[in-house]
């Protein structure tokens, strides 16, 4: 449930042929200097299995943001001591012709959020040194980071005005607070009384893996010379950027440092059931405040100025209530305040957008069957593909002409690439995990069509034991992605890495069924009221059609797993048929009438089952795994987190009730300290160890 990919939530992959990274052709050039092999399919112990291990060893790359001049990209670097059970975050610098890599600081601490000042002579950024979160300052030659400032609460989502005279950035205040210091004090003062017990009048109690304590992200505005930061949204309970997933993209300065554009629900509508999320215009001193998409009662984020400051680009949706609608590129003269849609002929969502330097047009990104690609779109709407495979995030553009961007794909985590406006002259940046990509066995993923549904066609992945042998066969791990409205794309995911499956010798089978995103509205919308309809039959066709393809996979031997959504589906299948040997189910639910009265976000299922359960019963009914418990036999790993507000423990739990009470072998996993997502790196060992463990125990 509510997912974007694998039990994953919603907020809102190949390399690419002409940009390949340095690592991978490294790693091809090795490879096929062996006859008969391919990736990840050399000779017997020439290369270690892909495990979790493997993967939280993976150095991760963030944040690529180019120079004003053009000439150097900075960006974040994560890696992980698992002896030491410690994480660090640190900038980097590289030149755009990928010479010059370096380490700007080394500190151990988490040092994230860079931005150029727009002079290039600092980087602002965050960083915890210190225990919280505070703004610093580096010279992009070298040299010790110094404090910019110090408040008394964290500090998130920096940017500087376009002067470089002032810096914008988020922090978490109580809105009658008249300063930092007065929420500071409050909280202290929380902390220490006896009585903790939390009153509420209105929803929501809770929101993903946090309760509400009254607080609300607010944009500040501060010049580092001197001054208090102002408060552009005091007294005003909203969250800008909006919570829990927005950051510095739900917000822009204005070209002429006048005013700032932020994405924030309105106080007057009920935050738990409602998707209407508006544009406003402030001005930097914060008043003036006005709502720019008032008239859309759906979604409006992504704001964007033209260079020229005559222009408003933004994503929009039309349909309110419903969050996975496609997201249009619009446009908005300020002046005149006319507005038109540039995408409304094409079937696909925009998800991020950057004006090109010249003002004539805009890059995006989109996904697109089962890849998030780069795209040009001329404002009469003439849309060009400047990449073809991968999963592209992070994309900005240099007033110089280059594009900057993160890539990944399914045998590569993301590193920073670099590519002419047209999307030529591509270059990998950086290849940090080249060697470690070396030394293990990895999987080229196969893409696969058959029919499913409505007689439509449907894509998955399948990816072979990173040590496959032919004449062998394999058992199978069909992996479902939650959302539903969401994707099993071609990047590097770290929460459900097929690489890890394959890595304990599986076949790992991803099927992108009905209501999946990327593959047009009409596909995503199938969904609708039809959680169990025409996605199980996509799954049980594409499964049939693997086994029936690929001959190196026995039928007899599959096991089935999913989170969130993919959960639900797993508990669906239980009661629907007994062709699996073990089922995995990870944050599912049970009862979608009881899931209702205890998640946070009622816009979802509202959209989903056509209105709440006292108006929509019945199909609130024909859609629980609760009615099918009867039907249950086959063995089934329970996981649930204790902090998922969206699909509460308690579902779980119900789940392996079910289980024991009807005498079906099971075992129940809960983590108290993770939320809808395992991220702490040793739980998330813990888990891909626990769940080969009982997939093991039932297919081998």
């Amino acid at each position: 449930m509510n997912s974007s990919v694998v039990g994953c939530a919603r907020a809102p992959h190949f390399s690419d042929r002409v940009g390949i990274s340095l690592a991978t052709l490294g790693l091809l050039a090795g490879l096929l200097a062996v006859p008969g092999t391919a990736l990840g399919q050399g000779t017997k112990g020439e290369r270690r299995p892909f495990t979790a291990r493997e993967m939280v060893g993976m150095e991760r790359l963030g944040e690529p943001q180019i120079s004003p001049d053009g000439k150097r990209v900075v960006f974040t670097r994560r890696s992980y001591d698992y002896d030491a059970n410690s994480t660090r975050i640190n900038l980097w610098v590289v030149n755009v012709d990928g010479t010059g890599l370096r380490a700007l600081t080394t500190a151990a601490a988490r040092d994230t959020g860079p931005q150029w000042r727009p002079d290039g002579s600092s980087i602002a950024f965050l960083s915890n040194r210190g225990g919280a979160a505070q703004i610093w300052s580096i010279d992009p030659a070298g040299g010790e980071p110094a404090p910019l400032g110090k408040f008394p609460v964290d500090v998130s989502n920096l940017q500087w005005s376009p002067d470089g005279s002032r810096l914008a950035f988020t922090a978490e205040v109580f809105p009658d607070c008249a300063d930092l210091q007065c929420t500071a004090d409050r909280d202290k003062k929380k902390e220490s009384d006896p009585v903790q017990a939390r009153v509420y009048e209105t929803l929501p109690v809770r929101h993903w893996d946090e309760w509400e304590d009254g607080k609300r992200q607010h944009i500040f505005v501060w010049n580092p010379g001197g001054g208090a930061p102002v408060d552009l949204l005091k007294g005003l309970d909203i969250d800008a950027p909006t919570k829990p997933f927005g950051d510095n993209a739900e917000y822009a300065w204005s070209p002429d440092g006048k005013a700032i554009v932020y994405v924030a629900k309105s106080p007057a509508e009920p935050f738990a059931w409602t998707t209407d999320v508006d544009l406003f215009w402030v001005n930097a001193d914060g008043s003036g405040r006005r709502d720019l998409t008032k008239d859309n009662l759906a979604v409006d984020t992504a704001p964007a100025f033209s260079p020229d400051g005559k222009m408003l680009a933004w994503a929009a949706m039309s349909r309110p209530g419903y969050e996975a609608d496609r997201q249009q590129l619009m446009v908005l003269d300020l002046a005149s305040n006319a507005r038109r849609s540039i995408t409304s002929g094409w079937d696909r969502s925009v998800a991020s957008v950057a004006w090109l330097p010249d003002g004539k047009g805009l890059v995006l990104t989109a996904e697109d069957y089962a890849r998030e690609k780069i795209f040009r779109v001329d404002l009469n709407g003439t849309l060009t593909a400047l990449t073809t495979e991968g999963r592209v995030t992070s994309l900005s553009v240099s007033k110089s002409g280059r594009l900057v961007y993160l890539r990944s794909s399914m045998t590569s985590p993301d590193e920073v690439f670099t590519s002419r406006l047209d999307g030529k002259d591509v270059k990998a940046l950086t290849a940090v995990n080249g060697e470690r990509l070396s030394r293990i066995a990895l999987s080229v993923p196969e893409e696969f069509w058959f029919t499913g549904a409505h007689g439509d066609k449907v894509q998955g992945w399948l990816l072979r034991p990173g040590r496959f042998e032919p004449g062998r066969k394999y058992p199978v791990a069909l992996i479902i992605h939650g959302g539903p409205q969401g994707a099993i794309m071609d990047s590097f995911h770290y929460r459900w890495n097929p690489q890890a499956f394959a890595g304990a010798g599986y076949v790992a089978v991803a099927i992108n069924f009905h209501g999946s995103t990327g593959f047009g509205q009409s596909f995503t919308d199938a969904i609708n009221k039809d959680w169990g309809g025409a996605p199980y039959e996509d799954l049980m066709k594409g499964l049939d059609y693997v086994l029936a393809t690929y001959g190196f996979t026995d039928g007899d031997r599959v096991a089935a797993l999913g989170a969130s959504y993919g959960g639900w589906m797993i508990n669906w299948i239980a009661g629907h048929t007994d062709r699996f040997r073990a089922l995995v189910s990870h944050d599912g639910e049970l009862d979608i009438t009881s899931t209702y009265y205890s998640t946070e976000e009622l816009w979802f299922p509202e959209w989903e089952f056509g209105g709440a359960p006292w108006q929509n019963r019945e199909m609130y009914e024909r859609w629980s795994p609760e009615k099918f418990v009867d039907r249950w036999k086959t063995p089934m790993l329970v996981i649930h987190g204790g902090r998922d507000y969206r699909l509460v423990e308690t579902e779980g739990m119900s789940v392996f009730t079910a289980l024991q009470r009807r005498g079906v072998p099971s075992k129940f996993v809960l983590f108290p300290d993770e939320n809808h997502w395992v991220l702490k790196p040793r739980n998330s060992v813990f888990w891909y160890d626990t769940v080969l463990a009982w997939i093991d125990r039932y297919t081998k």
